[in-house]
């Protein structure tokens, strides 16, 4: 394969999982909408199009033909440079995720994620951790108290809970021995998953994760009855629907690595026909992190925000400790094992 052709497949395959992955977030925020709405005895968007399914074009258009307004006092730099910065990571994380086994067709291997890594793990952290720079660079560059008051809450939450969060990984890349995430699901074959043996692991990271994509109960950089919409309160138009699509996008992200980390990623029983087989991998991963962004629309349409001091105390006193905890004994084991 020329270096030429290497190129255009990579950018197909990525303007290929942008599309899917923009339509998605589209649709995921409807199916937020509609569930909630259910659940509060609502009926949701139901106007545009059969069953309100074309509400999310609607909602494009509309983020489109907004006004765009700058306030006059922003450092307008990295006021525009804030919503891209947040968006661009958020996108990026999903790079190394794999959505089921290579595929093998017509003699070629088919790899279905963009980029397989050896520390695709450390990436995601990594790439995932810088988000917090958007939200902060938007806070202070609005020239507003709220904006101000949402990003500092939103470093200092993001910098706690990213710890746990990290943390919790330890237990199942000790057991796995390797970073890669391909790695890990295949450590997870036959059923094992890292789920039964770190379920403490499991916990930790799932608060963490409704902490980093700032999602209630620990939704406080946004705050609408306190802040107005916290960090991103001086933002109209497509740079809020950034906003908005990098908190979207930070769900998926974290659903996936929830997924392959600890329910075995695209594994799942195997019948019907051989042509069925390629099928029903991709089918059950879809399956796996649908339910953990079923969770994350559950939990806001039922549990209240936490208070400020609630949300660092619980952090730096219960997640810390319980995930070096689950550290340690997950050591001891793997020693005594191996």
């Amino acid at each position: 394969m020329t270096v030429s052709t290497f190129f255009v497949i990579a950018i197909v395959k990525a303007l290929v999982a942008l599309f899917i992955l923009t339509t998605l977030i589209a649709y995921i925020q409807l199916a937020e909408r509609k569930i909630v709405a259910r659940m509060q005895s609502r009926v949701g968007p139901t106007r545009v199009g059969p069953f309100g399914l074309l509400q999310p074009l609607a909602d494009a258009v509309k983020f489109i033909l907004k006004e765009d307004i700058v306030p006059a006092g922003a450092e307008k730099g990295l006021y525009l440079l804030a919503p891209i910065l947040s968006v661009t990571l958020a996108l990026l994380a999903i790079a190394v995720i794999p959505v089921g086994p290579p595929l093998s067709l017509h003699g070629w291997l088919i790899p279905l994620q963009l980029t397989n890594l050896n520390v695709g793990l450390l990436y995601v952290l990594g790439v995932t951790s810088l988000g917090v720079y958007g939200i902060v660079l938007a806070g202070w560059s609005s020239n507003s108290k709220y904006s101000l008051l949402g990003s500092l809450r939103a470093g200092s939450q993001m910098v706690s809970y990213e710890l746990a969060l990290g943390l919790a990984l330890v237990g199942p890349v000790l057991l796995a021995g390797t970073l890669s995430l391909n790695g890990i699901v295949h450590a997870q074959a036959g059923g094992h998953w890292f789920l039964w043996t770190q379920w403490v692991a499991f916990f930790i990271y799932l608060t963490a994760a409704f902490a980093e994509t700032n999602r209630i109960p620990f939704d406080l950089p946004e705050a609408e009855g306190e802040l107005g919409a916290g960090y991103h309160t001086e933002y109209s138009a497509m740079k809020f629907a950034m906003f908005f699509l990098a908190e979207y996008a930070n769900m998926i992200t974290v659903s996936c690595v929830a997924t392959l980390v600890f329910l075995g990623g695209w594994s799942g029983p195997l019948f019907g026909p051989p042509a069925l087989h390629i099928l029903l991998p991709i089918f059950w991963f879809c399956l796996k992190v649908a339910a953990f962004l079923f969770l994350f629309i559950w939990v806001r349409g039922t549990l209240p925000r936490f208070r400020y001091d609630q949300l660092m105390a619980f952090g730096w006193k219960v997640l810390v400790p319980l995930a070096l905890a689950n550290v340690m004994v997950t050591s001891l084991v793997a020693a005594v094992l191996h």
